[in-house]
């Protein structure tokens, strides 16, 4: 019998979307193919302190017993425990930025998503956009801001029109967002984004349909069918996404031309690329009245739960929840290997 691949299963963690990560976990050991693959529960508490646990229930339980990750230590968490590839389901700061996937280079073991670059550049909204925008794709008009230089209402309310959006430039999941038509709300919206982030972006707002496109893949990445987000709120919220039944409904795949769709599929693997981005992503786009098509952003570790937008995306599309978790831990090694054929000292020849 073909010995079972350890795949360490990262999550909760050190951020404002730590229960969305708990939740995206639990639907990844519940799909994963228990018969090629060994999932090893690894939990991050929210001072991030690494445990260890033996039981799908442990979104209501005590972890087991601490554990801690090592440069070369052979992929061992713990003496008697050690893991073959990482599959870090972490959600905005401390698991999404770059910081978890530079961890698990250092101590040299194949993990799914993005690499250290395309992680923290999809995770700031400030020069994901400046870079999108250099490379002639179009996006919404956008300001950054920190709070020592923090501009004036009516600065931004001539420069973008209202309303407006404000959010934290470093967090997902619609954690700190505000659409803001005056000045009071904008001093609220910008000390609740401030609370998250010590940058915060502000975008105009943009009239027209919400639609998403998942990415697989590392040199050739692959696009799932459109799919379109219908918000019952005022906007796409943390609540109308995780805590509100009816908060938003699902088309999937869009109601879109086929004009358009090829569009979108094209941007988004355009996207993926400039942003340097692997293994999986899911690019969210402003489809405006006129046809105008504009990026918002790239979500490089997108959420599994059951309402989730990415893996429905490729439900739709022809790949099976379980098939998909098998092909984004295969393109985890895919990248390794080739990264360890790469010279890491020099001698002159």
């Amino acid at each position: 019998m073909e010995k079972k691949i350890k795949v360490g299963i990262i999550f909760g963690g050190r951020s404002a979307e730590h229960e969305v990560s708990l939740r995206s976990a639990k639907n990844i050991i519940e799909a994963i193919d228990k018969d090629a693959y060994d999932p090893v529960l690894i939990g991050i508490d929210k001072t991030g302190v690494w445990f260890l646990h033996d039981r799908a229930e442990f979104l209501f339980n005590t972890a087991d017993r601490r554990i801690a990750l090592i440069p070369q230590s052979e992929g061992k968490i713990a003496p008697d425990i050690s893991i073959d590839v990482a599959f870090p389901i972490l959600h905005g700061t401390f698991g999404e930025d770059g910081t978890i996937q530079g961890l698990l280079k250092l101590a040299d073991i194949p993990y799914v998503g993005a690499g250290v670059l395309g992680s923290a550049v999809g995770m700031d909204k400030d020069v994901m956009k400046r870079l999108l925008r250099d490379a002639g794709i179009p996006i919404a008009k956008f300001m950054a801001v920190k709070e020592d230089d923090a501009p004036q209402y009516e600065e931004v309310a001539e420069k973008l029109s209202t309303p407006f959006f404000v959010k934290p430039a470093n967090l997902g999941s619609s954690v700190g967002v505000h659409k803001v038509t005056n000045k009071e709300e904008f001093i609220k919206a910008t000390q609740d984004a401030w609370r998250y982030d010590r940058k915060i972006i502000i975008e105009e707002y943009i009239k027209g349909r919400e639609i998403e496109c998942a990415v697989l893949g590392n040199d050739e990445p692959r696009v799932s069918v459109p799919g379109e987000i219908v918000p019952h709120h005022d906007f796409y919220s943390y609540e109308a996404k995780y805590t509100d039944a009816h908060g938003a409904t699902c088309a999937i795949p869009a109601k879109l031309s086929d004009e358009l769709v090829k569009k979108v599929q094209a941007l988004a693997v355009e996207t993926f690329k400039v942003l340097l981005c692997e293994g999986l992503g899911r690019v969210d786009f402003f489809l405006k009245e006129n046809g105008d098509v504009l990026v918002n952003e790239i979500n490089t570790m997108p959420g599994f739960t059951s309402v989730s937008m990415y893996p429905k995306l490729w439900e739709a599309s022809g790949i099976s929840y379980t098939e998909l978790i098998d092909r984004l831990i295969r393109l985890a090694f895919e990248r390794f290997e080739k990264e360890k054929k790469l010279k890491t000292s020099y001698v002159a020849e």
